[in-house]
């Protein structure tokens, strides 16, 4: 695997940590989630219960972000498991939290202390509004970040309201940044011999992703509205419904417009103003009720298979089920079983990095809570039996 000669220390919880250092794990670094004894971190006793979304004693959110990781519980609030704590920094490559800012630094296992225990030491911080700033301290979550950082000003309609992702943008999105920034640093330590700290901000990150959009605005000073499934250049570009669901059709150009008026075979598109982008563009609400129209009177199979013939641009509004049963999907073994302690098996998205030179992707067990502290501490640090069971009297590790 890429990365397995990577060791990464996850002291993440919630959603945008744990979620980056799935990705690590997922590409093969050996990730050992660093627990408080006691509860662990915050998702093991979300949906436990749950009788639709739980499995052995996990719910959705712990299964689905800590497979292929180890637990050990160390109580870094005591200065005995700090010591511990900081014996496997020497021996790891990346330490991973996205606790509020000034957390790491009261702990004592901010980068300025860990670097001196490894100066070859990686650290991450995903943080709602980054180390600096006028904003450190504000407290985030997901649909907080995607509101500030503009992306649901343009989600939904004038008519509708901003309106969120339903995928939760703000947290996936500090914890891709957040992986990124880490194989960025290790690259360069192969480089430099040294570490470094990788601050990622969500707010940055929602920022990032308005690319283009942003670039437009500031060129322009135009602020955009919502504007739906629709496209501020591209027309026809939207969701139109069919007799028994909706279907994509995305003709960015000329070219596809004109290939589609000749599928469509509505004579008003076939106005030879229509050509132009500006003329359909101001022309937006026009054509698409006369594609609306259209659409609603055949079902979504034949509108697909009739837009592909074509080679029109074009996909189904496809629900979980029908994504997750796609053939394509799971052609790319996006859909993946990750075992149980019981032997049964729970399916879960699968990695969506596919590297040439891989083995065929395995998936282990989120691990119990401290389930790996004596293996990890006796086989990665050469604690003894005797050094095990006095660190575990003090509570030290559990």
């Amino acid at each position: 695997m890429a990365l397995e000669h990577i060791t990464v220390l996850d002291l993440t919880h919630m959603l945008s940590g744990p979620y980056g250092t799935m990705l690590l794990a997922d590409l093969g670094a050996r990730t050992i989630k660093v627990e408080p004894p006691g509860a662990g971190e915050g998702t093991r006793r979300l949906l436990e219960h749950d009788p639709d979304y739980s499995r052995d004693g996990m719910g959705a959110y712990y299964l689905t972000l800590n497979r292929n990781k180890q637990s050990v519980c160390v109580d870094l609030k005591s200065e005995t498991g700090k010591a511990v704590f900081l014996d496997l920094v020497r021996q790891a490559d990346v330490v991973f939290d996205n606790f509020s800012v000034g957390v790491t630094e009261r702990l004592g296992i901010d980068y300025a202390t860990l670097s001196k225990v490894n100066p070859r030491i990686v650290t991450c911080s995903v943080t709602g509004f980054g180390q600096t700033g006028p904003q450190t301290q504000r407290p985030a979550f997901d649909q907080v970040v995607q509101a500030m950082g503009g992306g649901m000003s343009i989600t939904g309609t004038p008519e509708s309201g901003p309106t969120r992702s339903g995928i939760p943008i703000g947290d996936l999105g500090g914890g891709i940044f957040g992986a990124m920034g880490v194989l960025a640093a290790i690259a360069e330590r192969e480089r430099t011999g040294r570490g470094q700290h990788v601050d990622v901000s969500m707010l940055d990150a929602q920022i990032s992703l308005l690319n283009y959009m942003a670039t437009m605005h500031l060129m322009s000073g135009i602020v955009p509205d919502g504007i739906g499934n629709a496209h501020f250049v591209h027309v026809p570009y939207n969701s139109y419904p069919t007799a028994d669901g909706h279907v994509i059709v995305a003709c960015i150009g000329d070219a596809f417009f004109e290939r589609f008026v000749e599928f469509i075979d509505i004579p008003e598109l076939r106005d030879p103003e229509y050509r132009k982008q500006p003329v359909r563009f101001a022309a937006k609400a026009r054509i698409d009720a006369l594609i609306s129209d259209r659409l609603r009177t055949e079902s979504t199979a034949h509108w697909l298979e009739r837009l592909r013939a074509a080679r029109i641009p074009c996909g189904p509004v496809n629900d979980f089920a029908q994504a997750l049963g796609d053939a394509q999907v799971l052609a790319r073994d996006m859909v993946v079983e990750v075992p149980l302690k019981t032997g049964d098996t729970v399916r879960m998205p699968g990695n969506p990095m596919k590297l040439s030179a891989a083995p065929q992707a395995t998936y282990t067990c989120p691990p119990a809570l401290g389930e790996d502290t004596t293996r990890v501490l006796r086989d990665l640090l050469g604690y003894s039996p005797e050094r095990l069971a006095e660190l575990q009297a003090t509570g030290a590790i559990a």
